[in-house]
């Protein structure tokens, strides 16, 4: 039997600006990565996100970035450990507190942007997050990509982690993600996309930009609610995992069973 978490980048509109279709979204994925203030999001905007979770009976999770609202935390920075440590502290206890508002409980925490591809290839930096996250509460699941320095941190330091794979993004041949910035970045055709993705979970390996074979072992699956036909996009993979006998459960649920 297979089993796989759907998961999403969500609660990324701000202000007067509305991004994505969260409402539509949700009740579609099994786990919810809530932008925390700093690339998006706000506290009006993370309390209703918390409220529509609890819902429609989702996981939550914090989704922190660098401070870079103007980028939407997709830009590089140069931040000390420390710093990036106390970063993730700040945001996700931002996004917990709106979690116990509503009466639910935070399942996992995933790194946005270039603090997520950053901490991919930087152990220093994969384990300031890591570090953060274990001493906020060390219950937490570390969401990070699949066979990445944020895994080994997270293993190196007894934090639960889960592995992740994307949707509609393109693989480099080491299993980091191809820039956005580079053509063929990003998986347009959906049967592409899903044919993809059912390949991971069941044979355990995905093709790379270059055409050559990665091993992988997903416990959870990226797709991004704020792209073009979203909804669209996210009930083709549902219904697709589903016929195909694939079970979509939160992560917490997935990495019990590891």
């Amino acid at each position: 039997m297979y089993s796989i978490d759907l998961n999403s980048d969500l609660g990324e509109s701000f202000g007067a600006y509305k991004i994505g279709r969260d409402e539509d979204v949700i009740p579609l994925i099994s786990s919810a990565n809530v932008a925390c203030g700093f690339h998006a999001g706000d506290p009006s905007v993370m309390a209703k996100t918390a409220a529509l979770c609890k819902e429609n009976g989702i996981a939550i999770g914090a989704h922190p970035g660098f401070n870079d609202l103007v980028g939407f935390g997709r830009r590089n920075m140069s931040v000390a450990p420390s710093d990036i440590k106390n970063m993730i502290i700040y945001q996700v206890g931002a996004l917990d507190a709106f979690c116990r508002a509503s009466g639910i409980r935070m399942q996992h925490v995933k790194p946005h942007g270039a603090l997520y591809n950053m901490a991919a290839k930087d152990a220093a930096v994969a384990g300031a997050i890591c570090e953060g996250i274990y001493e906020y509460n060390p219950e937490l699941v570390l969401m990070g990509l699949a066979n990445s320095e944020m895994i080994n941190q997270a293993k190196k330091l007894g934090l639960p982690y889960a592995a992740e794979v994307f949707a509609d993004r393109a693989y480099e041949d080491d299993g980091t993600l191809v820039a956005r910035t580079k053509p063929g970045a990003m998986i347009k055709d959906e049967n592409d996309a899903v044919s993809r993705v059912v390949g991971m979970i069941k044979n355990h390996r995905v093709t790379s930009i270059n055409g050559n074979e990665i091993e992988i072992s997903p416990d959870s699956v990226c797709v991004h609610g704020g792209r073009e036909k979203a909804i669209v996009f996210v009930k083709k993979i549902s219904e697709t995992l589903n016929g195909e006998g694939i079970i979509i459960k939160p992560v917490c649920e997935i990495i019990s069973e590891r």
